[in-house]
């Protein structure tokens, strides 16, 4: 047995993580801010993205005190079947505040990290690469350690410093307590991630469909009003939403094996073993991935991907080695978890490879559809020669055609892992997969970074060859975001699968009968709510874009010398139209996520079995179209801008640009906030659970 001390050094590695992106923060701002006119143009980006943020993080307050009141009273008093504490309203509130608090500290380096990137795309490739991925790293190390010091003072508190009294002997008690955490964590992110998907997309279509279509200006030209809304909306989408999705996954996978941990049987102390070793292979995966960060670097003329390709797969390779022997220490002898017997150290380490193989794979199909460099999107870019429906149709179909390898791999992930070690297995193969997110998200976060780069210079009218360096980390970064993407849906699956195990243990639900009219009638729903879901996310932003688009025709027709360059844009109001769309339209899709569940269970929980099983496999299913549909029609927009079929201002240009605009609350609203729901209502679930057994 390993000693429970082990415990109090589990926060450690979220410190150290937290100590490195400090540095990191503190290296970024010391780097030059370029011209007059760089740091004016930085000013709005950062501004709007704080003033949004803090409008946000108003209503999400008034959220967490309603639902931490609510899990206060509704756990006041357990039963002999199913223990409940109050203190289950603190792992709430603590999971919330880890969560906004990451999103807080990665939007502030990303808004500093722009400018310094776009300054040092004046010197070389290289110098803009470090600021980036220096400013990406400072995101990913803040999700991953608020991440791992949030659950590890939880365990010391509940479990070693015996909070919850007598109750502090059983691990089942603690892991139901800690669940809040998640909870809290995911209810954020949901937020976060509709939120900013509704305002970068709403910023994003206006510019576009204005800007591009109806003016013919360039792409981020200082002329257009949305401008600045659209680089707003990157940080707010991509940084802040994304870091609170990939905070809860991590999070949700953790407490997923936590919770499975804690029925094992075995050796003596076995449930402490398996509860604690999903917590220090996510500390290791905090040290390897700060290690992985040493290993990206670029020479000018050379290859932006290759560089944190090495990082991020070295950072994996290593992952894998170390794991080999936690597990082996941890699980010195065969054990049983979760009703599945004679699982061996070697059984957990295969089973955390076949969640790394898949998460690989599924990403490298994620890219394979979308990338501007591969037969699909280029094919989708070839039809927007007789207009926009056929880019339309082509587009549709891809993302379909896309769910076929896409799932073939997640389903072979899910039978081996479980062969291996059962649904503790499961759970392991999604931490698996997300072990080294602290680098995983340091190369998604780069991506909007050198994006908004990108956008300064132009804006800026820095000489050619700057915005040419910037396309290059930006053309890089949209791989990497697909990739990204394809390793989120990939764990969402195996984790809301785990959350789906650790509900049916918690609430004694045995089996669930595809027969009984109640449990059908569960699965049939919960397969319509991610197209309910969907449909208001995308509705929030057609409404908003409207807005957008009526807005800059407007400032065009009505200020005097605007699209001549003679006239400043009015940007703040078109900051605001996306700011109020996004914040009044992100509550009802999130509270429907968390409504749902809780009217299913207290009406049967086998009906609320029913749920989570339909809307877990028609959420991945819909998840991996809309995204890959989406980076697939901007990709092929992409292509054709490269000089293919006419280039820009021509004809199949306009058509791609309208598939485009089409994809993009596919693969930045709705898309990636699916991963995110089918999470949720399994944690919604399992927190409800000693509440219906």
């Amino acid at each position: 047995m390993v000693n429970e001390t082990l415990t109090y050094y589990v926060p450690l590695f979220g410190i150290i993580a937290i100590l490195f992106a400090f540095v990191k923060a503190n290296w970024v701002n010391k780097q030059d801010t370029g011209t007059d006119r760089m740091k004016e143009i930085c000013g709005f980006v950062r501004e709007g993205a704080m003033a949004f943020l803090y409008r946000e993080y108003k209503v999400l307050i008034i959220f967490v005190i309603c639902v931490a009141i609510l899990l206060a009273v509704a756990n006041m008093k357990g039963t002999p079947d199913a223990y409940r504490s109050p203190l289950i309203a603190l792992s709430f509130v603590f999971g919330a505040f880890c969560s906004g608090l990451s999103g807080f500290f990665g939007m502030r380096v990303a808004t500093a990290a722009n400018v310094r990137t776009t300054n040092a795309a004046r010197t070389s490739l290289n110098d803009a690469l470090k600021v980036a991925f220096s400013g990406g790293s400072v995101m990913g190390m803040c999700v991953v350690g608020l991440g791992i010091l949030g659950l590890g003072i939880l365990l010391a508190l509940y479990r070693n410093m015996g909070l919850l009294g007598d109750a502090s002997s059983d691990f089942s008690n603690i892991i139901t307590v800690i669940s809040g955490f998640s909870l809290g964590a995911s209810s954020i992110a949901l937020f976060a991630r509709v939120g900013g998907g509704i305002y970068t997309k709403a910023a994003d279509v206006g510019a576009d469909l204005v800007g591009k279509v109806e003016a013919g200006i360039p792409e981020d030209d200082p002329r257009n009003p949305a401008t600045i809304a659209d680089l707003v909306g990157d940080n707010v989408g991509d940084v802040a939403g994304m870091g609170a999705d990939l905070f809860e996954s991590y999070v949700g996978s953790i407490v997923g094996a936590m919770v499975l941990g804690a029925t094992t049987m075995g050796f003596a102390g076995s449930a402490y073993n398996a509860v604690i070793l999903p917590l220090i292979i996510a500390g290791v995966g905090i040290l390897v991935s700060i290690v992985g960060t040493f290993f990206v670097r670029v020479k000018e003329g050379g290859s932006p991907q290759a560089a944190l390709n090495t990082g991020t797969f070295g950072a994996a390779a290593i992952m894998l080695v170390v794991t080999y022997f936690l597990c082996v220490k941890f699980i010195p002898s065969e054990i049983t978890i979760a009703g599945f017997a004679g699982i061996s150290a070697s059984d957990v380490f295969l089973a955390t490879i076949v969640g790394l193989i898949a998460g690989v794979l599924v990403g490298v199909t994620a890219e394979y559809y979308t990338s501007k460099d591969r037969k699909p999107a280029q094919d989708i870019a070839r039809e927007s020669k007789t207009g926009p429906a056929t880019i339309i149709i082509a587009g549709v179909a891809t993302g379909m055609r896309s769910t076929c390898p896409t799932i073939i791999w997640i389903a072979a992930a899910i039978l081996l892992s479980h062969y291996f070690a059962g649904l503790y297995g499961i759970a392991i193969a999604a931490l698996g997969m997300l072990s080294t997110t602290g680098i995983q998200l340091a190369v998604d976060a780069y991506g909007p970074i050198a994006d908004n780069a990108g956008g300064l210079a132009e804006m800026a009218e820095l000489p050619p060859e700057v915005r040419k360096r910037t396309d290059n980390l930006d053309a890089v970064g949209n791989t990497t975001a697909a990739i990204g993407k394809g390793f989120a849906i990939g764990s969402a699956a195996l984790t809301a699968l785990a959350l789906f195990a650790a509900f049916r243990i918690q609430a004694g639900v045995e089996t669930l009968d595809l027969t009984k009219p109640s449990i059908m009638a569960g699965l049939f729903i919960g397969g319509m709510l991610p197209y309910l879901f969907s449909a208001m996310a995308m509705k929030a932003v057609g409404s908003a874009a409207k807005d957008m688009i009526v807005e800059v025709r407007r400032q065009f027709k009505e200020i005097p010398g605007l699209l001549e360059g003679k006239a400043k844009a009015d940007y703040a109001k078109c900051v605001d139209i996306s700011t109020t769309a996004a914040i009044k339209k992100m509550v009802a899709p999130s509270l429907m996520a968390i409504i749902v569940p809780v009217v299913f269970g207290f009406i049967s929980k086998e009906a609320l079995g029913g749920l989570l099983a339909g809307v877990t496999v028609s959420g991945v299913l819909l998840a991996v179209f809309q995204a890959n549909a989406g980076g697939a029609w901007d990709n092929a927009k992409k292509w054709i801008e490269e000089g293919n079929l006419g280039g820009k201002g021509s004809e199949p240009h306009k058509a791609a640009v309208i598939g485009d605009t089409v994809g993009d609350p596919f693969k930045d609203t709705s898309g990636p906030s699916l991963n995110i729901l089918i999470k949720l209502m399994s944690v919604v679930a399992l927190v409800i659970a000693p509440l219906i057994k």
